[in-house]
């Protein structure tokens, strides 16, 4: 069996965010919420930086073209089978 993907509120995210701006730390905030510290610590990131928990918004703009170029690569390869067959 896989793993079960939790999803969170924003409204969450920033309660939790704004408890560690308070001084609550990521450590104490994971072990009370019973999240992992990685995630946490990326909530107050993302959050520090865009004001947003979207990965569409907090992407870099490497990993924008990256995402753009895997994208059309994908559409090439359909094109060539297409023409294959």
């Amino acid at each position: 069996m896989g793993r079960k993907v939790k999803n969170y509120t924003d409204e969450f995210k920033k309660q939790i965010v704004a408890l560690n701006k308070n001084g609550k730390t990521i450590v104490e905030l994971a072990k009370e919420y019973e999240l992992a510290k990685s995630t946490v610590r990326k909530w107050c990131i993302d959050y520090e930086k865009t004001g947003s928990f979207k990965a569409v918004d907090n992407r870099s703009e490497i990993e924008n073209k990256l995402l753009r170029l895997e994208k059309e690569n994908k559409q090439l390869k359909m094109e060539v089978v297409d023409r294959l067959y």
